[in-house]
């Protein structure tokens, strides 16, 4: 079994609010453009324990709260709704890969798994930012 360490300290970290302060209020487009870069640093940390290099973003993907705030209306909601409930699950799931982590256990295949999945939100999130 492979055991990797980290340098992840997440004591600090301002990317998501705590369980529970959650809202039904749409985000301004300052906080979900913080999220949405927040969100993005958890996945970098996501893929190092996956074993993964580093993911450059393309400029679409980089200024894709700002396309969706200048679009507003509907599809601003849909798309700070999907930047939020992506955080919400990219938050204890990088808990859990460092728990994994400070156990001595191999997160590959699941920080992999975990991977995977944020690709396959933040495509659906671009999809809805990209929508007229």
């Amino acid at each position: 079994m492979s055991s990797m360490s980290h340098e992840f300290d997440l004591s600090h970290a301002t990317m998501l609010p705590p369980r529970g302060e959650r809202s039904d209020a749409v985000l301004t487009p300052a906080q979900v453009a913080a999220k949405w870069d927040a969100v993005h640093e958890a996945a970098s940390a996501v893929a190092t324990l996956a074993q993964l290099g580093p993911e450059e973003l393309d400029e679409g993907l980089r200024d894709l709260p700002q396309r969706a705030s200048e679009a507003g209306g509907a599809q601003y909601e849909l798309v700070a709704r999907g930047i939020d409930d992506l955080a919400a699950v990219m938050q204890p799931g990088l808990r859990a890969l460092l728990a994994m982590t400070d156990k001595g256990q191999d997160t590959t295949s699941a920080a992999l798994t975990l991977w995977r999945e944020f690709h396959k939100a933040r495509d659906a999130i671009a999809a809805l930012a990209s929508e007229a």
